[in-house]
């Protein structure tokens, strides 16, 4: 039985969705707009990260140092940072470039990660006066409209003044510019055979979305024999990077550099708002223990059709959530205009109900990715009883594919309001989740309570 459920997991490290909400930036401007902390922080100077790293080389090497041996403690299958790759603070001699990659380095991302001086300007508000910015100059990844989207960037000059809000709303988004691709043995770059993450977990090692899923997804709350059948499973490392970027925003704060302080918070509230999205913390949401050993074994009789249909169903359903949220979003946006989605991004009355933030550790593992897997099933149920049943139950159509030509709530609104409805609510309770979570990180590392608030 074992062997036949390994097979019906390996199958579904098939090409999928390896980011969550398609544009987190849209989504955290309106949710931390309402967070005191946040919109009321005075403007902050715009830093090249060249200039934090020779200033705090020190304490950042003795940072990065810690966070190894933590995550040794309390990451399941960490692999140690390898010794070649430790924060060397003396590179600060060596000139500014051969210290930013030691960093990288250290913190095992892309050594590409642009980390630009850059926004996303708030569509809600004024036209931005900057001058605009390449895409390629803020993203490691070749420009695509990922979820039928267009991104855009602006240009921040070294000491201009910025508000903390799009500093870290912007920086929110940009863990799924290319900082967490190709870091595996079997990757096709020069790095990740250093890194020493071992082989891909799962998916495909010659798709660069697919290399970053597994940072971005946590299955945490699986069957112990799914575990037993799949132990890759386990080797997902989104609080590892929560865990670093956390560190490093107090750091920043601490030691005087407030620009770096509120992006580091939002390159950490990326892995976070990832986790409230059930297709990342649930392996298949749907589909029990048995039903995956009846498909794989069916596969293995010569009838390999069913799992075949399952992995795209998944994927499908995976794009279908987070294209009918960016369309949803997108289009409040231009009409100035808030809806359901933005009253629950809005939402403070549930944030006080979770626990403390902490080191984060336990709150994103034990809260964040608990809830969302649990929400999967029912999230499902609903995203088929609302979505048009070609896009969500249909194996012969790949949604991800077509979805940038896709009016997802046009066709949602032609089939009823029920349908509309069904949707709508599914997709706000997890936006409520998202705006919650995202404020009590900011809150855990500016050290600002709930009821201060």
């Amino acid at each position: 039985m074992k062997r036949l459920l390994l097979a019906a997991l390996l199958a579904l490290s098939a090409p999928a969705p390896a980011w969550a909400w398609s544009n987190h930036a849209l989504a955290s401007y309106r949710a931390l707009e309402v967070l005191p902390a946040v919109a009321q922080a005075p403007a902050v100077a715009a830093e090249p990260l060249e200039d934090f790293l020779a200033a705090q080389a020190q304490p950042i090497a003795r940072l990065l140092q810690a966070q190894d041996a933590w995550a040794q403690q309390h990451i399941a299958q960490y692999p140690p940072l390898p010794a070649a790759l430790r924060f060397d603070p003396q590179a600060a001699h060596t000139g500014p470039q051969a210290l930013r990659l030691a960093f990288l380095h250290a913190l095992r991302v892309s050594p590409e990660s642009r980390l630009a001086l850059y926004l996303q300007p708030d569509p809600w508000g004024p036209p931005a006066t900057q001058p605009k910015l390449a895409h390629d100059a803020v993203s490691a990844l070749p420009l695509r409209e990922k979820d039928g989207e267009k991104h855009h960037f602006v240009r921040l000059q070294p000491g201009e003044p910025v508000a903390p809000l799009a500093v870290i709303a912007s920086a929110s988004d940009e863990p799924d510019y290319g900082m967490d691709v190709n870091l595996f043995e079997d990757s096709p770059s020069a790095w990740g055979p250093t890194y020493g993450f071992g082989k891909l977990p799962f998916g495909n090692p010659s798709l660069d979305f697919a290399t970053q899923a597994p940072f971005h997804m946590g299955f945490f709350y699986e069957l112990p024999l799914i575990y037993a059948a799949a132990g890759f499973l386990k080797r997902t490392y989104p609080l590892l990077r929560v865990h670093q970027y956390q560190g490093l925003s107090e750091l920043a704060f601490q030691s005087g550099h407030p620009y770096w302080g509120w992006r580091f918070a939002g390159l950490a509230l990326h892995y976070v708002q990832d986790l409230t999205q059930p297709y990342h913390a649930s392996l298949a949401p749907g589909y029990s223990s048995a039903r995956l050993i009846g498909i794989q074994l069916l596969a293995l009789l010569g009838m390999p059709q069913g799992k075949n249909d399952m992995v795209v169903l998944l994927s499908n359903r995976h794009f279908v959530l987070e294209r009918y949220e960016s369309q949803m979003i997108q289009a409040s946006a231009a009409a100035h205009r808030p809806g359901p989605l933005e009253a629950a991004l809005y939402d403070t009355r549930t944030d006080a109900g979770y626990p403390a933030w902490g080191d984060g550790h336990a709150y994103v593992k034990d809260t964040v990715a608990r809830e969302s897997h649990a929400a999967g099933e029912a999230v499902t149920a609903q995203m088929l009883a609302g979505s048009p049943a070609r896009y969500v139950n249909d194996p012969g159509f790949d949604f991800g594919v077509h979805a940038g030509g896709i009016d997802l709530m046009a066709e949602v609104a032609r089939q009823g309001g029920d349908a509309r409805a069904t949707l709508e609510a599914s997709i706000t309770t997890l936006m409520r989740h998202f705006g919650a979570h995202s404020r009590n990180l900011v809150r855990g590392i500016v050290g600002t309570p709930v009821a201060s608030d």
